[in-house]
């Protein structure tokens, strides 16, 4: 596990004046429903992701902002409803209402190379506000564009992609359906290989909803909610790096009979870490949420091109005692039963939930979410520049950390996680973490 350095880079950019883009042609004029599992309360934010793209003598001449801008236009004929607002009606049920008005574009110039921005790319980004401006009033979850783009050109001829997007229209995978159309068209393709789906139906909650699993990510039983939340003080955010030497260090805590992920793994000994340097009360509950992409889970699989949210985000429970005082393997167990609990009757019994109680948030007191972004296809994103130097998330979140694919300066490949922690807590984790690593390594 290597500690990736901060950056304290800092620099200039000269914006153009956001501008809206608009389907390249007439679009549906209806009102489209969001499903049970769209607009949940956990989904009504707006995630943020950059893409870097290396200088590509073969498109001397080329815009990037022109191409991107223009590729834009014609995938919102596809994709009509990210034109348009999103209204909320009875019980809090969102639907878009497609109004053709477009999404947020903004040009921009910063007097930066990508060789500044360090060996390794990796978030929390220097002067990230400035790559991904936020357009005063359009944040609000309703009545606001449903996504925003901004084209970074940097002195070098690399340039920047990044996007803000709201989280109850797509999720990873939705997104990245969405912003790989815009690759294919921006390299000539007059459609997109995957035609959109959109039957959010199929998300949507029984009739009459009836809970038929247990649920504990939206557990809020009285002893669940004496757990402890991260405070948000003096909160700091740093990458670690996963090569393939601490990978197989760390497994070699695992018996050999446990079959295991990489992200079992992975998420098992952040979760564990974080827990010890949190310094909760050992009789604390504590909870590791998964991410889960659900869409093969469902029989027959939802369909290729469905670009709506269809996660499971099952949890792992446990006290902090009990997590921290036994050995690792005890943590994979817990994340391997929870990630097999989605099912498409999981999927259904979480609907089903969301509608009965008012579309709640999960529960997020002593919670760590941990989503596993190295299979998802936002990597592969190309305008014709070639593939990103470097694709995703834009920052880490308190209670969030993603896996990330990724290279060390070396090139070799690996897994970079972002982790946010209050200062001190920063502190135990990094020490925590370097002692499982030098401890396993010791023994070879």
């Amino acid at each position: 596990m290597a500690l990736l350095p901060m950056n304290p880079l800092a620099f200039t950019v000269r914006r153009h004046e956001p501008q809206l883009v608009v389907p390249a042609k007439p679009t549906p004029r209806e009102c489209k429903l969001l499903s049970d599992i769209d607009d949940q309360e956990g989904h009504r934010f707006q995630p943020r992701a950059l893409h870097f793209y290396k200088r590509n003598p073969s498109m001397q001449g080329k815009d990037p902002a022109q191409v991107v801008r223009e590729a834009i236009a014609q995938t919102l004929v596809f994709y009509y409803p990210f034109a348009g607002r999103l209204r909320e009606g009875q019980n809090r049920k969102l639907m878009v209402d497609c109004t053709g008005e477009g999404v947020l574009f903004i040009e921009a110039d910063a007097d930066v190379t990508l060789e500044e921005f360090g060996d390794v790319l990796h978030p929390p980004f220097p002067c990230l506000e400035e790559l991904l401006y936020d357009v005063p009033g359009s944040t609000e979850l309703l009545n606001c564009p449903l996504l925003l783009i901004q084209v970074t050109r940097l002195k070098c001829g690399a340039f920047i992609v990044a996007y803000r997007f709201n989280h109850t229209m797509s999720d990873v995978a939705g997104i990245s359906q969405f912003m790989s159309a815009m690759g294919e068209i921006a390299r000539g393709a007059l459609t997109p290989s995957i035609p959109p789906v959109w039957e959010r139906h199929l998300l949507n909650a029984r009739d009459p909803p009836r809970i038929t699993c247990v649920h504990d990510e939206f557990n809020n039983d009285s002893v669940a909610t004496k757990g402890t939340t991260i405070l948000t003080d003096n909160l700091v955010s740093r990458s670690f790096f996963f090569g393939p030497t601490q990978i197989s260090a760390l497994r070699r805590f695992i018996p050999g009979n446990l079959r295991c992920s990489t992200f079992d793994i992975l998420s098992a000994c952040l979760w564990r870490c974080r827990t010890k340097a949190l310094e909760l009360d050992p009789d604390k509950n504590v909870r590791l949420v998964c991410i889960v992409n659900a869409r093969s889970k469902f029989n027959p699989p939802l369909p290729l091109g469905y670009y709506g949210n269809a996660l499971g985000c099952p949890a792992a429970l446990t006290t902090a005692g009990e997590l921290c005082q036994n050995p690792l393997s005890y943590a994979v167990e817990l994340v391997k039963q929870a990630k097999t609990k989605v099912t498409e009757e999981y999927m259904k019994s979480t609907a089903d939930l969301l509608v009965i109680r008012g579309r709640p948030n999960i529960n997020v007191v002593g919670s760590y979410i941990v989503s596993d972004l190295t299979r998802a296809k936002i990597k592969e994103l190309d305008f014709g520049w070639g593939k990103a130097a470097f694709s995703g998330p834009a920052t880490s979140l308190p209670i969030i950390s993603f896996c990330i694919q990724s290279k060390n300066k070396e090139g070799e490949d690996g897994i970079v996680v972002p982790v946010c922690l209050p200062a001190p807590a920063m502190k135990s984790f990094v020490k925590e973490m370097d002692s499982i690593i030098k401890m396993t390594l010791s023994r070879i």
